[in-house]
C-alpha cells in the first residue's frame, strides 16, 4: 500500500508542532512502523468504500488517518508500554478528529468509521465488522462494559452502556440506547418513548442484514 513514508512523515511533523517531541518518541514510532502498517493494510483491505483504496492510503482523508493514528498508539502501547508517546498520539487524533478512542481500547482487526466526530469508544469487547458513525458512545456502568458480537453497526447518536451482551448482525439505529441488557442476533434496535427500557427490537433475516454490512465491508 502506497504512502507509508508520507503517513509517518506527517505524523512526526504534527507531533513536532503540537507536542514536546523528543528522540525517544521518534524511536518508538520507528520501531513499530512495519507492524503498524501491516495492521493498517489488513483493516483497510476489508473496507468497501469509494474513498478507501487498499493500494494507496490517503493520510489526508481524516477517517483513514484516524484509523492510522489509533493503530500507531495502540501498537506502540502493546509492544513497549510507553504511555508518554501514546498519550501524545492519542491527544493528536482526538484533537484532529473530535473522536475519543483511547489507545488501550482494543478494536478488532476489521472495523470502520464514518464521520466519527463526537464518538467515544470505551473499554468494551469489540469483534470484527464493527462500524460506527458520529456521536456514538460505548462505555461502562458500575465497572461493567459491553461485549459486542460480529457485524455490529452503530448509527449516529446510538449508545451501548454497561453490562450489555450484543449479538451478531445487530444494527443500532440513530439515537438507540441500551444499558445493562442483552440484545439477540439478527436484529435492529430502535429508540422508543413507549417501552420502559427505552428501546424496541425488530428481528430481521440474516441475509437482509448481511446486505447492509456488505455495502461497506468486503466479507471474506
Amino acid at each position: 500500500m502506497k504512502n507509508k513514508e508520507l503517513a509517518f512523515k506527517l505524523l512526526n511533523k504534527q507531533l513536532e508542532n503540537f507536542t514536546i517531541y523528543d528522540a525517544d518518541d521518534y524511536d518508538y514510532i520507528a520501531q513499530a512502523t512495519d507492524e503498524i502498517w501491516q495492521r493498517l493494510e489488513k483493516t483497510i483491505s476489508f473496507v468497501k468504500n469509494k474513498y478507501y483504496n487498499v493500494k494507496e492510503f490517503n493520510p489526508y482523508h481524516q477517517c483513514q488517518y484516524l484509523i492510522f493514528l489509533y493503530l500507531c498508539a495502540n501498537t506502540i502501547f502493546k509492544n513497549h508500554g510507553n504511555k508518554v508517546v501514546c498519550d501524545k498520539i492519542y491527544s493528536l487524533y482526538k484533537m484532529l478528529s473530535g473522536c475519543d478512542i483511547y489507545y488501550e481500547v482494543e478494536l478488532p482487526d476489521i472495523f470502520a468509521l464514518e464521520h466519527p466526530v463526537g464518538s467515544v469508544l470505551g473499554r468494551a469487547k469489540y469483534n470484527n465488522y464493527f462500524r460506527f458513525m458520529q456521536g456514538c458512545t460505548v462505555g461502562g456502568n458500575k465497572g461493567f462494559y459491553p461485549k459486542l458480537g460480529e457485524y455490529n453497526l452503530m448509527f449516529s447518536g446510538s449508545k451501548i452502556i454497561g453490562n450489555c451482551t450484543i449479538g451478531n448482525h445487530v444494527i443500532f439505529s440513530a439515537n438507540a440506547y441500551v444499558k445493562d441488557t442483552e440484545i439477540p442476533d439478527n436484529c435492529i434496535v430502535f429508540p422508543s418513548t413507549i417501552e420502559k427500557c427505552g428501546y424496541f427490537i425488530k428481528v430481521m433475516p440474516k441475509d437482509k442484514l448481511n446486505k447492509i454490512f456488505d455495502e461497506f465491508f468486503i466479507i471474506k
